[in-house]
């Protein structure tokens, strides 16, 4: 994670101040500047992000465990339509 504002740093922003979040991890898939991340959160909350992006992680498999990978992305590309 770099210093710093990214390249998705004002929508992150607005998405921490609307909901007055302590803090917000924002991921972005082929946006209008590309796939990226942003990570808007005190220090404490940084330190902490791998442990909960590895329990997200772990909840994500196990939702998407009993789906074929076509479905997965044929709903994924659907939704991307949607846009």
């Amino acid at each position: 994670m770099a210093n710093g504002p990214g390249k998705y740093d004002v929508q992150c922003t607005l998405v921490r101040e609307n909901t007055k979040a302590m803090g917000v991890v924002l991921i972005v898939f082929n946006g209008i500047r590309g796939t990226g991340f942003e990570v808007q959160a005190p220090l404490a909350v940084q330190h902490d992000l791998p442990a909960i992006l590895e329990h997200v992680a772990r909840s994500i498999r196990e939702d998407l465990a009993g789906l074929p990978r076509e479905v997965v992305n044929d709903e994924a590309q659907a939704k991307a339509g949607d846009r």
